[in-house]
């Protein structure tokens, strides 16, 4: 106790004396400035390579942004696949833009307004922010910031980053809907609804609407005004729409629950016991919810409440392995075609790829895959059609922590799902190192994008990371563009996402900022 009151008082003398700096270090530039270290080195591709598209669908929700724009995971089915085509050939420009002015500041999750505006939440330790770019000159047009999280707070407190890095709640897992506005939970448990406006040529957000969940939610946790708590702090970790309207809601600690947007009523059901640390998964029948035990289905009743249609529970291994941030599945629920549902397991030895079947939870297979006793995912999959691919994040912890880059397991796979359902089948795999990203697969051109890197060394002889995006080809596995992008760890993806614009802009989230991969401009 005497130690951590030793503590607070240091930390407020540092705070107060500290206070302007920390002001100006948080400003977000308008104009865009580069990421130091941007790499020059020559793009390849295989020019052997004939882009193509590739058979699927995307999951239509009518209160999402439409044609995969409206998550992280693109579209409501988290299938992380976007329409566009992404980038290939040698005829490209790399761009990055550095996040905030001087404080660690990370992009993480991009959406795009139907004016083809992206609107990119870059989070650091003093909380998150929503900023709308125009993606001509990658000036920041608005921002919009958000309180400090619980976590990022224990985490300086305690010096241990993995505290900030292992939480996914406060706004991470942001939406934005049909009308263009933003809804996401801030770290002060309250649910938000944004709109960005134009008025004399000047762009700014405003609260459309909030909803306080503290009712619901325990939110006694260790913070800058509460050193010392007592009772239960639990943390939302996603807001979606259903089909229907109906904003669902779910916290780290098994909480799942409803709000009605237009009443402003709230339901609540508990998973006892249970961790849900991943985003939802929508069809127009059910909502899908996957904890650290079990997939779940549910549907709201009349009155809005929660009811569970199925649960079936998987092998969650015997411990939390170095490259997940819970004991139990690190992917969000992926939904494929009209009748499945996809998600990796946290099985001893090798991780498995599950299919069930989303009428009534009962599992098509279970495929093992990467090599056993370096297996493990905590990053969505890419499903299309019947395919499902996915990373392997073995070996790594995030850019901050990780000591042995040679400890990073890599591998990707393909596995198909038999179209009679008799079980599922892996098609190829990759060698390509892949820590932390969550990858993307254009339909247009059949090309999945992941993150990658290969260890260098700097002038003064240490080890680094040369970072890259990579292509694989959607149908044999085989690498057919690499996009290097920068060096060390400003250029570390750490878990962030990329994504396709719909005019084809790429974008790469990384500690430094943000990265911009598009067609050269005449």
């Amino acid at each position: 106790m005497r130690k951590i009151w030793i503590f607070a008082g240091l930390s407020v003398a540092f705070l107060v004396g500290g206070f302007a700096f920390w002001k100006n270090a948080n400003l977000e530039n308008a104009q865009a400035r580069p990421i130091e270290g941007a790499s020059t080195q020559v793009i390849s591709w295989d020019m052997d390579f004939v882009p193509a598209p590739v058979d699927g669908k995307l999951s239509s929700n009518p209160f999402l942004a439409a044609d995969a724009n409206g998550t992280m995971h693109g579209d409501g089915g988290q299938s992380d696949t976007h329409p566009a085509a992404g980038p290939f050939g040698g005829d490209l420009e790399r761009r990055s833009r550095q996040a905030g002015n001087g404080l660690p500041r990370q992009c993480s999750t991009f959406v795009y307004r139907s004016d083809g505006k992206p609107v990119v939440m870059c989070g650091g330790l003093a909380g998150f922010r929503m900023v709308l770019l125009d993606p001509e000159t990658l000036e920041a047009l608005a921002h919009f910031d958000l309180p400090i999280r619980p976590s990022s707070f224990e985490a300086f407190v305690k010096r241990d980053m993995g505290i900030m890095m292992n939480d996914s709640s406060g706004g991470a897992y942001m939406f934005l809907d049909n009308r263009d506005r933003l809804v996401f939970a801030n770290s002060q448990w309250v649910v938000q609804r944004l709109t960005a406006k134009e008025k004399a040529g000047k762009w700014s957000f405003a609260v459309e609407r909030q909803w306080d969940l503290k009712p619901y939610v325990p939110h006694d946790c260790l913070n800058w005004n509460n050193w010392f708590p007592k009772g239960e702090c639990d943390k939302i970790t996603t807001v979606m729409p259903d089909h229907q309207g109906l904003y669902w809601w779910t916290t780290r600690k098994g909480r799942l629950g409803t709000l009605d947007p237009e009443s402003g009523k709230v339901s609540v059901f508990r998973l006892n016991g249970e961790e849900i640390q991943n985003a939802l998964a929508m069809d127009n029948r059910a909502v899908y919810v996957l904890s650290d035990h079990a997939q779940y289905a549910f549907a709201a009743d009349k009155a809005g409440k929660p009811v569970q249609l199925w649960r079936t529970a998987y092998d969650r291994g015997t411990s939390r392995k170095v490259g997940s941030i819970n004991q139990g599945s690190g992917t969000t629920p992926t939904l494929l075609g009209d009748n499945w549902i996809t998600f990796a397991d946290n099985a001893d030895g090798r991780i498995n790829i599950v299919v069930l079947r989303r009428s009534d939870g009962s599992r098509i297979c279970a495929e093992p895959v990467f090599q056993d006793g370096a297996s493990a995912t905590d990053n969505s999959m890419i499903g299309w059609g019947r395919s499902v691919i996915l990373e392997n994040n073995a070996g790594f912890t995030s850019a901050y922590e990780q000591k042995d880059w040679n400890a990073v397991a890599g591998g990707v796979v393909r596995v198909d799902v038999n179209a009679d359902e008799s079980g599922c089948e892996t098609v190829w795999t990759s060698p390509l190192k892949v820590p932390s990203v969550v990858p993307k697969l254009s339909a247009a051109n059949g090309i999945a994008y992941f993150y990658s890197f290969d260890l260098a060394r700097n002038v003064d002889g240490k080890l680094t990371q040369d970072w890259s995006i990579v292509g694989l080809d959607f149908r044999n596995g085989k690498q057919v563009i690499k996009i290097p992008t920068g060096r060390g760890r400003k250029f570390d993806n750490n878990w962030a996402s990329m994504s396709i614009a719909p005019n084809g802009d790429f974008y790469a989230g990384m500690t430094g900022g943000l990265l911009q991969v598009r067609q050269k401009r005449n």
